[in-house]
């Protein structure tokens, strides 16, 4: 499928890590790209330096890629929208992108945080709620790190609408960066969400000094959680092994880019955090938040997450990570 227009104008909304490498995978292939910032000084500062310091260090923008904090602006000529602001950020967006005229009938938007609105309900209900009638969601094994710097990756972008998908998948493939489709919104989206909460435990077992045969029993039990909880949402039951399911949970569990793996290693260490960020408040962990919306979710569905649960009474200080661990490995012996 071909956009109606090969230089038109992809918007990127959110200048983090994710929402940067973005801008510069689809500046550097010539596509029309697009970098907005909530911040005007931080817009200011990514148009003069040419480099987002706090979230990729060392890596140049090219000089395509136009930046504003103008969110009218950015959207000028834009057939696609990559939300890529932090998920408790996004239904404010997406009340802002409602105001403006056309946006929600006209233009595909793509989210892309992996993470839960307030209420512990999925974003793109809340975007569908809203009355956006194009909508995708991206979600894969996909560290901004290395997209930034054309190292090979795969993702995965699901739409109720296949013209919707493929639209996106057009926009977005690269001779780098691999874009397959889906029509499984829920199951794409929220296997990004909970791998998180994997991610934070693996983190502790690193912190904890477990070793291999824990984080890889801990990675294969997370996963039974995630199919648990997908099939709980009407997900399709094949998607937990795909991109968004397995493929970013190894990638979030193992990595050293990964923030989620990282927190939870620096949380039981006690290295001073501030509450669900990383560097000096700069990066947003997603899994810390989700942690909580997750295990409240689940009693009330009275659906069994141990993994999910263990997570939210370490991070609320009701019991230690070795206690957890411990709890966890002395459950009743099961089939698996």
């Amino acid at each position: 499928m071909k956009l109606e227009n090969e230089g038109a104008c992809v918007a990127i909304l959110g200048a983090g890590g994710w929402g940067t490498a973005l801008g510069i995978m689809l500046a550097q292939q010539g596509r029309g790209a697009r970098l907005w910032a909530r911040r005007p000084e931080l817009a200011e500062s990514l148009r003069r330096e040419r480099q987002n310091p706090d979230y990729l260090p060392g890596v140049s923008l090219p000089d395509t890629l136009e930046v504003t904090s103008d969110l009218s602006g950015a959207l000028e000529g834009a057939l696609i929208a990559l939300v890529t602001v932090p998920s408790v950020g996004v239904v404010s967006l997406l009340e802002q992108l409602s105001q403006l005229e056309g946006v929600r009938e006209n233009l595909t938007v793509v989210l892309c945080a992996k993470g839960l609105g307030e209420d512990g309900e999925s974003l793109s209900k809340a975007a569908f709620e809203a009355g956006f009638e194009r909508l995708a969601v991206l979600s894969g094994p996909n560290h901004a790190e290395e997209v930034a710097r054309g190292l090979p990756a795969a993702t995965t972008v699901a739409a109720l609408r296949s013209s919707v998908a493929l639209e996106v998948q057009h926009a977005l493939h690269t001779p780098s960066f691999r874009v397959y489709t889906s029509p499984d919104v829920v199951g794409v989206e929220l296997g990004g969400v909970l791998k998180n909460v994997i991610a934070l435990a693996a983190g502790m077992l690193d912190g904890l000094g477990a070793g291999d045969n824990a984080k890889a029993a801990l990675i294969t039990r997370g996963l039974l959680e995630m199919g648990r909880y997908l099939k709980h949402q009407g997900a399709l039951e094949d998607t937990v092994y795909g991109l968004s399911g397995l493929g970013d949970l190894i990638a979030t569990a193992t990595s050293p880019h990964s923030r989620n793996r990282a927190y939870g290693e620096a949380f039981v260490k006690s290295e001073a955090l501030e509450n669900g960020k990383l560097e000096n408040g700069k990066k947003v962990v997603e899994g810390v938040r989700t942690a909580r919306l997750l295990e409240g979710w689940a009693n009330t569905h009275g659906l069994d997450l141990p993994i999910v649960s263990a997570v939210a009474r370490v991070l609320r200080g009701e019991m230690a990570a070795g206690d957890a661990l411990w709890e966890v490995m002395e459950r009743r012996p099961r089939t698996e």
